[in-house]
């Protein structure tokens, strides 16, 4: 994407301060836009991601907001809009996980899940495309979903609801806002090496388990935020209501021999 593509632009990015989020909020900096980071954890990390992008020559602003407070989404935006004038683009890449059996999960880490990954979402998108209408130019939002929409991985039934809904959310809101040239697209990553994997799985066993993927290794971050970078060019226009997955093919059957045809 050539360096004036979203020049002009603000840009509201959700989990900025890591991960997919913070690869995501660069790339749309690269691209030309100014960003809002929201971010909930990990200030210092964030603080550092506004300074690079800064040094783009572009306006980073800071929003740590817990997106599972309606309210203070809703007063996030306005400030956003009071700092940088206008919002253009919306990514919702923050989320929460607990892995544990449905039978015996703890139920606030079950609701908490729900509460982020799900309702954060939905306000987020919400507030943002309510700004959008009010400006009159139309825009675009990106929701960073996954394969669990349609996967039931198990020990993940939380998550797993979440990124379903986020699916249909999504291609509902595409619906709803093609009159207001608002387009509405999904991103479905495959295995990506962040820092919220760590939550879950040592360093050796992510190295081991990743050599089974048909690309044998996990994505980068920043593979996952060309996507979203794409889908937000203004020559991507034709482009809504789509879902791209970035999985080096791991919807294949990988678990059989690589190449062979064999199971």
């Amino acid at each position: 994407m050539s360096e004036a593509r979203l020049s002009g632009q603000v840009a509201l990015v959700t989990g900025a301060s890591s991960g997919i989020g913070q690869a995501t909020a660069i790339a749309l900096a690269q691209a030309g836009a100014d960003v809002a980071l929201n971010y909930f954890t990990l200030p210092e990390a964030a603080a550092q991601t506004a300074e690079q992008i800064r040094a783009m020559g572009r306006k980073a602003i800071l929003c740590q907001v817990d997106i599972a407070d309606a309210d203070a989404v809703e007063a996030m935006v306005a400030d956003i809009v009071a700092q940088l004038g206008r919002l253009d683009i919306f990514v919702s890449s923050a989320v929460y996980s607990d892995r544990e059996p449905f039978l015996t999960a703890n139920l606030d880490g079950f609701r908490r899940t729900i509460d982020v990954s799900m309702w954060g979402a939905f306000y987020g998108m919400r507030s943002a495309c309510n700004q959008m209408v009010r400006q009159g130019n139309g825009g675009n939002v990106v929701i960073i979903s996954s394969p669990h929409a349609h996967t039931a991985f198990p020990a993940c039934m939380a998550y797993n609801m979440a990124k379903a809904a986020n699916d249909i959310m999504a291609r509902t809101a595409a619906m709803e806002l093609v009159g207001h040239k608002i387009r509405v697209n999904v991103v479905h990553p495959g295995w990506t090496d962040t820092g919220g994997e760590r939550k879950f799985f040592t360093d050796e066993t992510l190295q081991q388990a990743s050599k089974s993927l048909p690309l044998g290794r996990l994505a980068q971050p920043a593979e996952i935020a060309r996507a979203v970078a794409f889908l937000v060019d203004p020559a991507s226009g034709y482009i809504t209501g789509s879902t791209i997955s970035v999985d080096g093919g791991s919807q294949l059957p990988w678990w059989s021999k690589r190449g062979t045809g064999e199971f």
